[in-house]
């Protein structure tokens, strides 16, 4: 099983604007990643996304370079500071492929715990538009397959 793991791009300033959307540099980002990811030809049964406007937008622009199965929608449990041991039990049970766009320092918080067993690890930089993907080779064990992150895409 993978999980593509993806931080929001970069979001409008709460001052101008209280809903925080996305910003162009945040969009401009999130189409690079896109486009990377495209010719890969990822494939999850659903995009989950933390309800906030940039992650939901990011997961929306994301949805038209992959896949999706079912559905692209918000889930409860992925606040910026949410418990992540509820997802990483969730992800456990789980058996298909699966994109969660979010935010810091949950994503990486949920890496690290994934990953190192330990939730301060700090195993992954999650820049914003940052995509990475885990793989699930055996249950409890990840390790990151590969990371993207929008500064190094052309």
């Amino acid at each position: 099983m993978k999980v593509y793991l993806v931080r929001h791009g970069e979001a409008a300033s709460s001052q101008f604007y209280p809903q925080r959307p996305l910003s162009e540099q945040g969009l401009a980002e999130i189409r690079k990643v896109a486009s990377f990811i495209k010719p890969l030809e990822i494939s999850v049964e659903h995009i989950w996304h933390s309800g906030k406007l940039r992650a939901s937008q990011t997961a929306e622009k994301l949805a038209e370079s992959v896949s999706v199965e079912k559905d692209c929608t918000a889930h409860k449990d992925l606040m910026p500071n949410d418990d992540v041991t509820i997802i990483a039990d969730e992800l456990e049970a789980y058996d298909t492929d699966l994109m969660i766009v979010g935010h810091l320092p949950f994503l990486a918080y949920l890496t690290s715990l994934l990953v190192a067993g330990k939730e301060t690890a700090n195993v992954a930089a999650f820049d914003a538009g940052a995509i990475a993907c885990l793989n699930r080779r055996t249950p409890g064990q990840w390790q990151i397959e590969w990371m993207v992150r929008p500064k190094i895409l052309a």
